[in-house]
């Protein structure tokens, strides 16, 4: 009998493309021929590399290389694979490290995605936005209180190189364990060591099952460092469009728009400013701009992302940093004399702002810090003339001496991060006093404080009133 196969046949003409590879060469391959081909559509090299389609030119197509064998040279055929790339999505990815294709680099078995996402697409439309209304909290007692975040912000994290911007972004990845918000940490062009480290803490802290990894090492090619943030983007809008709360954290920007003018100087593109080329903004404005929170009938699901961005010398007016800036909802800056003098987290408030948060804060918190950020600032000025030796009235001193109160109660140690009752305490006990007097160390002072209100249950909606009778008990009691 026949093949069921042979019965299914049918004679036709079948027509297809085959180019031919140029030149190769630093992650970049030319090709002649396939002139249907498209902007951002996968190619098959004869050799079983594969690439993606980045420069199309009137003679030459240019593709980044994403799979690279060593026998791939010029002459070699090229043929297109029908379809753009896409990366395997859904909770099978929580608790692995991939790269941006995917693929696992933990070890472990591969992963079995049922589902798949592109990694470009088109933002959320304004009819499917919704207004950002509920906090993302992260444990830190300057952000939550001073600069808050709410779910589906684009919040900036920047400053100069080791001053703690990562340091901060690992943290609130930590805090949202038992929360329900899953996170997404992309490391681009990070060392080796650096990409252990980051999961050593995740996995202390418990929090490697409500986090997936995407990493594009240093010595990646260029085209993963490039792709690093869109898969990581497209990992969480597919759990933003089912309904849920997500955090990504992207680190960092700096690496990834150079990657993005090795590329496009590869392939020949005009320079612009600082040799970056005029698509730059472009970049990633399409890529923040997919983070927000999604309007009930859409599924009411949030992004929260983090982007950070390195700055030279304290240099926020530079290229990158204005464009993410203009970008982004608002930042948190990270002082270098700061972190020289030991205040860590080495956070500049006056420089730090977040445009929309304040609408997400819980009206207890962001009634108790109302005064708190103006106090600071003033403290920070009269500190300054202070300095010259001038008498000064009492008023004056009493004003200094809460003013370094609130400098050492910001302080905060890495891998502590604090509930929104323990931010609540601390606003009310410094504001109505409490902690003017308070015994030395203040450290243990305010541990004690925290570990009382933990265990009295209060919650944020209690009356004021019954909250400070629990702290003015907590800090009467002796030690």
């Amino acid at each position: 009998m026949p093949d069921a196969q042979e019965d299914g046949y049918r004679f036709r003409l079948r027509l297809s493309e085959r180019g031919e590879v140029v030149g190769v060469g630093d992650g970049i391959a030319w090709v002649r021929g396939l002139p249907t081909a498209r902007i951002d559509e996968l190619v098959r090299f004869e050799d079983g590399s594969t690439g993606l389609v980045f420069q199309l030119g009137a003679d030459l197509l240019g593709a980044i290389l994403l799979a690279q064998t060593q026998h791939l040279t010029a002459g070699m055929s090229v043929q297109h694979v029908g379809r753009r790339l896409d990366i395997g999505v859904g909770d099978a990815l929580l608790g692995r490290v991939i790269d941006p294709l995917g693929n696992p680099l933990d070890g472990l078995a591969p992963i079995e995605a049922r589902e798949f996402r592109p990694l470009e697409s088109a933002a959320p439309t304004i009819l499917e936005r919704d207004f950002v209304r509920t906090p993302l909290y992260t444990g830190n007692k300057i952000v939550d209180a001073l600069i808050p975040i709410g779910r589906g912000q684009r919040q900036l994290i920047i400053g100069d190189d080791g001053v703690g911007k990562s340091a901060l972004a690992l943290d609130a990845v930590v805090n949202q364990r038992g929360r329900g918000v899953l996170c997404v940490l992309v490391l681009i062009g990070q060392s080796r060591t650096a990409v252990a480290a980051a999961l050593d803490v995740l996995r202390g802290a418990r929090t490697l099952d409500n986090t997936v990894l995407v990493v594009a090492e240093a010595n990646a090619l260029p085209g993963f460092r490039y792709l690093a943030p869109f898969a990581g983007c497209a990992v969480a809008e597919h759990w933003m469009r089912a309904g849920r709360d997500t955090l990504v954290v992207y680190d960092d920007l700096t690496r990834h728009a150079q990657a993005y003018r090795e590329l496009s100087l590869l392939l020949q593109r005009p320079p612009g400013r600082e040799a970056f080329p005029g698509d730059i903004f472009y970049l990633h404005s399409r890529l923040l701009e997919r983070s927000t929170v999604l309007g009930a009938s859409h599924g009411g699901g949030s992004m929260t992302v983090l982007p950070i961005i390195e700055t030279r010398q304290g240099e926020i007016s530079a290229y990158i940093p204005t464009n993410l800036i203009s970008i982004t909802d608002g930042q948190i800056y990270f002082d270098a004399k700061l972190y020289a003098a030991g205040m860590l987290p080495a956070i500049d408030i006056g420089r730090s702002v977040s445009r929309i948060g304040g609408k997400a804060q819980h009206p207890a918190i962001k009634a108790a810090a109302a005064r708190i950020r103006l106090d600071y600032l003033q403290f920070l000025e009269l500190e300054l003339f202070a300095r010259f030796g001038t008498r000064l009235e009492a008023g004056i001193e009493a004003q200094l001496r809460r003013g370094r109160l609130l400098r050492e109660i910001l302080k905060q140690d890495r891998l502590a991060p604090l509930s929104e009752q323990a931010h609540l305490a601390w606003l009310l006990a410094y504001g109505e006093g409490l902690l003017d007097a308070a015994a030395e160390p203040l450290a243990a002072t305010l541990a004690g404080l925290f570990a009382g209100v933990a265990a009295a249950g209060l919650r944020l909606e209690d009356p004021k009133e019954q909250w400070l009778a629990l702290l003015r008990d907590l800090l009467e009691r002796p030690a």
